[in-house]
């Protein structure tokens, strides 16, 4: 009865975490790109939900846990408007005209996933009492709906043949990221982070160069192409 009132109390977090979304989703305004980016989050996580409910997690607790402590990183900033670095090339750009809403998309997911993903790894071992090799395959499973995810992303942001003047460059600068890689370097990154929790100083220097990079790489996509009437931008 303990394991199914936690399991429940858990599943709910989840809901809260959606419900909480749902509210940015309809206090934002639509072109701004904290709302794009949220919109695109409300789908996974609900998506996420959907899943857990067939059970396609094994290890349900552990991956709730991940998935909330995860969003709960983004909801801060969404909702505090107190960002680390890899989200402030966001909120600086995020009514820029001269940004699509792929590129807000992108970006959001090259900060949640680059930097805040690892921590919310370690975040999730220590709540659970666990080792980042024991939420491998969840943390698997969570990227391989994301991965899942972003080709819809691309296909439902891209620019269409309207405002095909713009597509050579997007394309160019979209195409150098990868959420495929980014998972990739988030995973050693949680790994490195879990193996120095016992020297906070070098932890922070490596939490601090991690959120510095991410933030870099969401600058770089977050370029301005072309305001609304086709002028290039500065």
């Amino acid at each position: 009865m303990a394991q199914l009132e936690q399991f429940a109390h858990r599943v709910n977090t989840v809901d809260a975490v959606v419900a909480r979304m749902r509210v940015l989703a309809a206090t934002l305004p639509e072109r701004d790109g904290v709302a794009v980016f949220n919109r695109v989050y409300l789908a996974v996580t609900e998506e996420f939900d959907r899943r857990l409910d067939t059970g396609e997690f094994p290890d349900a607790e552990a991956a709730i846990t991940l998935d909330v402590r995860f969003a709960e990183r983004y909801l801060r900033v969404a909702e505090e408007g107190r960002p680390p670095a890899c989200w402030r090339p966001l909120l600086q750009f995020r009514r820029h005209p001269g940004v699509r809403p792929l590129q807000f998309a992108l970006a959001g997911i090259n900060a949640h996933i680059g930097h805040d993903l690892a921590l919310a790894v370690v975040d999730t071992c220590r709540t659970l009492g666990c080792e980042p090799a024991d939420l491998e395959d969840e943390f698997d499973r969570v990227g391989d709906l994301l991965v899942s995810m972003e080709e819809r992303i691309r296909e439902d942001l891209m620019p269409g043949p309207d405002l095909l003047q713009i597509a050579d460059p997007l394309t160019h600068l979209l195409g150098s990221w990868s959420l495929e890689r980014a998972r990739d370097a988030t995973w050693s990154a949680a790994r490195a982070l879990w193996a120095l929790r016992g020297l906070p100083e070098l932890a922070q220097e490596f939490g601090d160069g991690l959120d510095a990079a991410v933030g870099l790489a969401g600058r770089i996509l977050l370029t301005p192409l072309r305001d609304r009437s086709g002028h290039t931008t500065a």
